[in-house]
């Protein structure tokens, strides 16, 4: 098996020469309202006119930036391995209030008084979601029923039977307190749904939550830290196409 080259892309630093085809593992920072697949599709894109497989390690929800695995050619016959890794995200939830989709995608459709909630009872909540536990995913997942991903059948008010999955989360820790807004870090297993964490720790306070902000952090040992910009590696992969280009036109 060829070693795996781990290509971290900072200013100032001259970027290797890759070869995308044999396999290139690329950490991404992935850009806010973008899809997963649309930065693998902005990626094979600019690969063009090479026709090379370009895949994700995890999907990140449109709303939620942060670390996300991109893998080219032969590698990318190993992204199960580096999918089923353990995640780490930080983010903030809203107490007092819910959206069907549990974060910022869909409109808040109810409300509820915070006044007595306490920050005891909120760091105290945290235990209910430590170690092995069930959840359901958000009905706006992408998850696939017969086929059809979950977000498409919530949209056309379609009701859907939601299957229970059980996952793992190590760590749940509470970083501010800013009523309505919590702050928080979790380390969790792989097809951990936040939303579901999120709006069941509402239900654990008697009352209702839903996810404003979430980033992944970290994905098995690879770090947030050490990823890169999108719009930075698309101007690359732009500058050295240009570069081949006029090299080509240049030669006898």
């Amino acid at each position: 098996m060829r070693p795996i080259k781990i290509t971290v892309l900072q200013e100032n630093i001259t970027f290797p020469d890759f070869d995308f085809a044999a396999g290139e593992m690329l950490l991404i920072n992935k850009p806010y309202q973008w899809t997963s697949f649309d930065v693998v599709g902005k990626i094979r894109n600019s690969l063009k006119p090479h026709k090379l497989k370009v895949g994700h390690a995890g999907t990140l929800d449109p709303l939620a930036t942060g670390l996300l695995i991109i893998c080219t050619g032969k590698l990318t016959k190993q992204i199960d391995t580096f999918q089923a890794q353990e995640k780490e995200y930080t983010g903030t939830l809203v107490l007092g209030a819910t959206t069907p989709s549990y974060d910022m995608e869909t409109e808040v459709d109810s409300t509820f008084d915070i006044t007595q909630i306490t920050e005891a009872q909120i760091y105290a909540a945290t235990e209910q979601f430590t170690g092995d536990i069930s959840q359901y995913p958000p009905a706006h997942s992408a998850v696939k029923v017969n086929g059809e991903r979950l977000y498409v059948k919530a949209r056309l008010g379609e009701e859907v039977e939601l299957k229970k999955r059980f996952v793992t989360v190590s760590e749940f820790e509470i970083t501010r307190i800013a009523l309505p807004e919590v702050d928080f870090r979790i380390v969790c297993s792989k097809g951990t749904y936040i939303r579901s964490l999120v709006s069941d720790f509402g239900k654990a306070l008697s009352n209702g939550a839903y996810l404003s902000k979430l980033t992944r952090t970290r994905s098995g040992d690879f770090l947030l830290s050490n990823a890169f910009e999108l719009k930075d590696f698309i101007a690359y992969l732009r500058t050295k196409r240009e570069e081949t280009k006029a090299n080509t036109e240049t030669q006898p």
